[in-house]
């Protein structure tokens, strides 16, 4: 992990990987682990494609510090909450289950986290 969080650069990206292990860790209460080459995850769950009904192992919660910006992995909050809770985090882009972050300075930490708590709580 540490090999892929200080493949970059950008001193910068690596100061908000080491916060957002930190705040992940906390609210988790589990270590971080890489899945697979460029994912970082706390925790444990049985996800199921919506689409497909497949089933796969993933992470709770979790991140992935990539080029153009932080990928935020927050599955699990959906609908109006959601929409709120992003309408207050700041400078940010989404797709899917995934928020995208360039910094975290662009973003309120204090939504970011009760963004996490949501997120758990539904998992």
């Amino acid at each position: 992990m540490d090999d892929f969080i200080n493949g970059v650069a950008d001193e910068q990206k690596r100061a908000d990987s080491a916060t957002l292990i930190k705040l992940m860790h906390k609210l988790t209460k589990q270590q971080p682990k890489m899945w697979g080459a460029s994912l970082i995850g706390f925790g444990n769950h049985r996800y199921e494609s919506p689409s497909s009904g497949r089933q796969v192992d993933w992470f709770k919660v979790g991140f992935s510090r990539r080029k153009a910006a932080i990928s935020l992995y927050l599955m699990g909050l959906e609908g109006e909450q959601r929409a709120e809770m992003l309408a207050r985090l700041g400078k940010h882009k989404t797709d899917g289950g995934c928020v995208y972050v360039k910094k975290l300075a662009d973003i309120d930490m204090g939504v970011l986290e009760e963004m996490v708590v949501v997120t758990l709580k539904g998992k």
